[in-house]
């Protein structure tokens, strides 16, 4: 029997971070996809951190969770929104993650008593964690993210790995490169130096890339092009144009334009199907004539950062509401709102949410902010905003409705106030060991889990299904103790674990909409595909006015 062939294709990037590089691996994927190609795609971490799950999402961003419970970058997410497939923990790796398997194979004995050095055992380790993804997912073409730029120490190894591999299989290993091509405003001329320099680098490592995604907010013209060309032994037709645009999800047709596709085949010579984009145009057509606009307001605390305002920290919910818009033509509108200055002017908090049509309070962790999602989500019950919880969102909605509805004033999680007379929300049974013990990374209760969908309830309605799949992230739970007295005042468990232990999703009667879950439906949302509870949500407050 023939042994399938394997094909890869990295991407780095150049100049600086943020670049744009998980969107375009994810767009290159999903056209090859499209050429009827089975493809995967892994993402490659610089850091030490074993994974994403320990890390301030102000400074790192979103942690995105696998279905298999693995805590990763967010890029991760994007491979799965553009593939539309589940991509593992297999397809993930950082520096601490490599680092920790080469030293536990060594402790094992596992490299029979040799020396192990940083080079070649660490690249060796990542080369075969490339091939295992590659054979777990039988991709013809897996593509590969190296994080970072070109030109930092800390993504040397990674580097080395995709010179290894391509000096083993020379005919079935691309580099690609996503580099920046600034416009000084003083000057009003886009600069390819830097560009330049990134390839020169890259070529320090052994690598010349196969094809170039130039990053800017204009086109690259010819004259840049032949630069490019001549100085960094390019062919002009892989230099491609990567112009800001409105809608990440523009970037497969805008590089398909460009031939990218036919020339990463040509190259790799690989025999496909006829292409079919239809999706994406459809996608695309949607996206541009959804017109009537639909505000939400997001209120959390991983917003800003000096003066700027983040949001790769919600970057999944903010793609699922943008899903659940299209879908429903309506033009996606976001309004940031932080939940710690609604602590401290409390008058600024109504003033801010008067104008939205749907809050929304997301994920998160620890005491910061609290009162004022608290704040939120009462202003959304009394005044009859539709409402979306997901995780800690659903945590204080319960604490609101127990402290102004039950009237048990120092209602709380005991994450916030562990001496509460009224522990609405509690820690997990066995997560207390964790903590005890300083056990954090990678203990929360992750990935997949079943949940029963009530009889009758909005959720399944919304859902069109009684049993369900959904991702998690947390170590706090709704107190049993308490489930019937907030379903007798109105607020009901419309979701449960199968034992009928956890709740899963609640929902207020009398309200147009008031859905909370535990769990993050954000992770499952695809563009083609929106959530169903996004999309009910998102339908109610369209229909606010």
């Amino acid at each position: 029997m023939t042994k399938p062939r394997r094909t890869f294709i990295f991407i780095t990037g150049g100049v600086i971070s943020g670049v744009g590089k998980g969107v375009a691996t994810a767009s290159i994927g999903a056209l090859l996809k499209a050429r009827g190609l089975k493809v995967t795609a892994i993402k490659i971490d610089p850091y030490i951190n074993v994974d994403a799950g320990t890390m301030n999402p102000i400074e790192h961003g979103e942690v995105f969770v696998t279905k298999d419970g693995y805590e990763t970058d967010q890029d991760i997410g994007n491979y799965e929104r553009y593939l539309d497939e589940d991509i593992t923990s297999e397809n993930y790796m950082s520096t601490g993650r490599v680092y920790q398997a080469v030293i536990q194979r060594e402790r094992s004995l596992g490299y029979g008593g040799k020396q192990v050095a940083v080079v070649p055992h660490v690249p060796l380790e990542v080369i075969r964690r490339i091939k295992a993804a590659a054979e777990l997912h039988d991709a013809d073409v897996t593509m590969i993210e190296i994080g970072g730029t070109v030109g930092e120490y800390e993504n040397l190894l990674f580097l080395e790995a995709a010179r290894m591999l391509k000096f083993e299989f020379p005919q079935d290993v691309l580099i690609g490169l996503v580099s920046y091509l600034p416009i000084p405003g003083s000057l009003g001329e886009m600069k390819s130096k830097p560009t330049q320099l990134a390839i020169r680098a890259l070529h320090a490592t052994g690598l010349q890339p196969d094809f170039l995604i130039g990053r800017s907010s204009h086109s690259i013209d010819e004259p840049r092009k032949e630069k490019i060309a001549l100085y960094c032994s390019m062919q002009m037709e892989d230099i491609l144009s990567a112009p800001d645009v409105k809608s990440i999800y523009e970037v497969p047709l805008r590089l398909e334009e460009q031939g990218l596709t036919d020339r990463i085949l040509s190259k790799l010579k690989l025999r496909t199907r006829a292409k079919n984009l239809q999706p994406w145009e459809d996608l695309f057509r949607r996206i541009t004539s959804s017109t009537k606009p639909v505000r939400i307001g997001i209120v959390g605390k991983y917003i800003s950062t000096g003066d700027f305002t983040l949001s790769d920290a919600y970057i999944s919910v903010l793609e699922a509401l943008k899903h659940a818009a299209w879908a429903l033509h309506r033009k996606p509108e976001f309004v940031w709102l932080n939940s710690e200055e609604f602590e401290q002017n409390p008058k600024a908090m109504a003033v801010a949410l008067k104008g939205v049509d749907g809050i929304l309070v997301p994920g998160g962790f620890g005491t910061r902010g609290v009162e004022g999602k608290i704040m939120a989500v009462r202003y959304a019950r009394e005044k009859k905003i539709p409402y979306l919880g997901l995780c800690y969102g659903l945590q204080m909605a319960m604490i609101e409705f127990a402290r102004d509805v039950l009237g048990w004033k120092d209602a709380n999680t005991t994450e916030v106030d562990p001496k509460t007379t009224h522990p609405v929300i509690k820690i997990l049974e066995g997560q207390e060991t964790n903590i005890k013990e300083q056990k954090y990374g990678g203990t929360l209760r992750l990935g997949e889990y079943p949940c029963n969908l009530a009889k009758g309830s909005l959720a399944r309605k919304l859902y069109g299904e009684e049993h369900v799949l959904e991702r998690h992230r947390h170590r706090y739970e709704c107190n049993p103790e308490y489930r019937a007295a907030f379903e007798k005042a109105g607020l009901c468990a419309s979701g449960l674990s199968p034992d009928e232990r956890l709740v899963e999703i609640i929902e207020l009667k009398n309200h147009p909409f008031f859905v909370a879950s535990q769990f993050h439906p954000e992770f499952l949302s695809r563009p083609f595909k929106p959530h169903p509870l996004f999309l009910g949500f998102v339908k109610a407050a369209g229909a606010k006015k």
